[in-house]
């Protein structure tokens, strides 16, 4: 645990450090306590741009792993990860509608309209998510398996899909070209009021999920066992789906749908910890979720072009590798 505290403090500092202009550290420093001798533009740099952009990847990160964790938990697989029941598919919806008809209705592209854009963009995200959500809510109170509940998400990610390939379809080329930039993921687009708004939301979200540790144990010994320890399935399975959902929505709208990090990251904890308790992976999970969303933060700055590389393509060569690692290992050290 202190490793990964460690880690996110250096990576938050490098994210500072390194970019496309160089400054020293002993600026930034400068910068940081409130010091007017340094040059505006490293002050506008650091405060307007790096240090909005690192907090962001901090929160969403630790959102992502804690939402990936109570999703492998509740349905009890491995591949399960925030975008499995399709509601990162139904933000991509909802920004979608607002985007790619946009051009088409009103002649406007909203891209072109700054912070009002970017402020509609994520409310229709938002409101995307929480219907899928609301949706989901309703077919596992209908329905009895976690399994069953995993298909209905499932398809109702790829039939929000469909609905996108058919709205691109008949959108102009300028409106297809800002939805899929959103859809590459970035931590640079919350900026502003946006970024107190988004981090107020995470720590507020954040430490609920705690509130599920007891729960989340529990649904790691089965069905069976957790209902004869006096434990609600039904209502249980909804909380943990709600607040994994909540998460996933609130850093899709603001970032993007950032994938794969919610997958990995799970799985790099229990591979680093040699354990289940929730007590334990869960801050876990926030941590390393924190610390792995700074790496490919700071990764895909690196190389120093305007508008850098795109977040979801770093995550999956970071992530990936780590993954296949930890799994290895492990079936080398059952056998």
């Amino acid at each position: 645990m202190t490793l990964l505290g460690v880690s996110i403090l250096l990576f938050f500092f490098l994210n500072l450090l390194l970019g496309s202009v160089k400054i020293p550290a002993d600026a930034i420093y400068n910068i940081l306590t409130g010091s007017e001798d340094e040059s505006p533009i490293w002050t506008n740099i650091i405060m307007k741009s790096r240090l909005p952009q690192s907090f962001t990847a901090a929160m969403a990160g630790a959102g992502l792993g804690v939402s990936g964790l109570l999703m492998q938990t509740v349905f009890r697989n491995p591949l399960a990860g925030p975008s499995v029941l399709g509601i990162s598919s139904g933000a991509s919806l909802g920004v979608a509608f607002v985007v790619l008809l946009s051009g088409s209705i009103g002649g406007v592209t909203l891209s072109k309209l700054g912070v009002i854009g970017e402020v509609t963009i994520t409310l229709s995200a938002i409101f995307g998510a929480l219907l899928i959500m609301a949706l989901i809510a309703f077919v596992a109170g209908k329905v009895r398996g976690n399994v069953t509940l995993l298909i209905m998400g499932v398809m109702i990610g790829y039939v929000a899909n469909a609905i996108i390939g058919v709205l691109k379809f008949f959108s102009a080329e300028e409106d297809i070209r800002a939805y899929v930039i959103w859809g590459l993921g970035s931590f640079s687009r919350v900026s502003g009021g946006q970024t107190n708004v988004f981090i107020f939301l995470m720590s507020v979200l954040l430490p609920i999920s705690f509130l599920l540790i007891k729960t989340l144990n529990l649904l790691l010994l089965g069905d069976s066992y957790a209902r004869n320890l006096g434990l609600d399935i039904k209502r249980a399975r909804m909380l943990v789906i709600a607040s994994s959902g909540i998460l996933v929505a609130v850093v899709t709208a603001y970032c993007g749908p950032v994938i794969f990090l919610g997958l990995a990251v799970p799985h790099i904890c229990r591979g680093l910890f040699h354990r289940s308790n929730h007590a334990v992976i869960l801050p876990a999970s926030m941590l390393a979720g924190a610390s792995l969303a700074l790496l490919c933060n700071l990764i895909a700055r690196l190389p120093g072009f305007e508008g850098a590389l795109p977040v979801n393509s770093v995550t999956v060569l970071i992530g990936a590798p780590v993954v296949m690692w930890v799994l290895f290992n492990k079936r080398r050290n059952e056998v």
